[in-house]
Order: structure tokens, then C-alpha cells, then sequence
């Protein structure tokens, strides 16, 4: 019975395609025609009530959710929102983040202090397919960048975060 669990699992993974890694020239010249990044605005902190969990495959020690009035499709093709990652015993991190679904790249914008956001000195870097952050793929394929393009709304962004919100669990 727990080989064909594992055997289920795997076969569930495999549905999720990882985002699609390009080469230096690719990115480059995509660059180049992309539209300007939108000024940084920072959502205001993320209160309990606004936060919505979703499945970042097999549960964990660490539960995800995403602050649903932070997300904003921009112009740009970046998808912004407050993730918080919260631990068993509580511990938790919160970052505002940014995905450009064409490029399948991520940017942390700030993190979390207290209440309070601190800026963040990173740049834009590849997602890592597969890698040990599932919920950043999780977040791409499933609920933000369905086809490599930007959901075209919030709306569009909640209803595909309570549509899996439900099953998933």
C-alpha cells in the first residue's frame, strides 16, 4: 500500500510541468523588448484575514499562503504578492515578491521585520525548476502564470487560489 502511494505521488509530480529554463542570449534579448518594471509600491503588512493558503504539493512542516490583498498583476507581465510561509510552531516568514511569467524569474522586493518591511538588494533570478522552493513552482504553474502568462486579474488570481484551495487539501 505505501508503494503505490509513493507511486501516486510521483506520477502526480510529473503532471506539473517546471518553468522552462533559457539560455543567457534568450534572456538577454527578451530583456530588451520587455516593458519597464513598475515603480515599487509596497502593500500594506498582511493582516490574518486576508491570508490564503494553497497547495504547494505533499503538506509539510510549513504551511504557504498568500496575502490576497497584495496581489497585483502589473502592466510589466510581473505578478506581485506578499507570500508567508509559517512553520508548525508558528515561526513565520513574510516576503513581497514579484514573478515575470515570460522570463519565469523571481524577485524578492522586501521582507518582513516586526511589522514592517525592509527592502531588498536582490535582483531578478531564474526560478529553479524542481528545486527546494516548490512553493515558487507551485505559485508559477498553478496559480500565477498558467501558459508562461501573468493571471489577467486579482479576481482571476483568488478564484484560481480557492479553486485549488479546495481540492488540494
Amino acid at each position: 500500500m505505501r508503494l503505490a502511494g509513493l507511486a501516486a505521488c510521483a506520477a502526480l509530480a510529473a503532471c506539473g510541468a517546471p518553468p522552462v529554463e533559457k539560455s543567457d542570449w534568450e534572456r538577454g534579448h527578451e530583456a530588451v523588448l520587455a516593458p519597464a518594471e513598475e515603480a515599487l509600491e509596497l502593500p500594506a503588512y498582511p493582516r490574518e484575514e486576508d491570508l490564503v493558503e494553497f497547495s504547494a504539493g505533499p503538506r509539510g512542516e510549513i504551511r504557504f499562503f498568500v496575502d490576497s490583498a497584495s496581489i497585483s498583476p502589473g502592466k510589466d507581465g510581473v505578478v506581485r504578492y506578499t507570500l508567508v510561509a509559517r512553520s508548525a510552531s508558528g515561526a513565520q516568514n513574510v516576503t513581497y515578491e514579484g514573478m515575470r511569467c515570460s522570463t519565469s524569474e523571481l524577485r524578492i522586493y522586501a521582507v518582513g521585520h516586526g511589522r514592517d518591511w525592509v527592502l531588498s538588494r536582490s535582483g531578478w533570478r531564474p526560478m529553479q525548476p524542481g528545486g527546494a522552493q516548490r512553493w515558487h513552482n507551485a505559485l508559477y504553474r498553478e496559480y500565477f502564470c498558467p501558459y508562461r502568462q501573468p493571471v489577467a486579474s486579482r479576481r482571476a488570481a483568488l478564484d484560481a487560489l480557492g479553486r485549488r484551495a479546495t481540492t488540494d487539501f
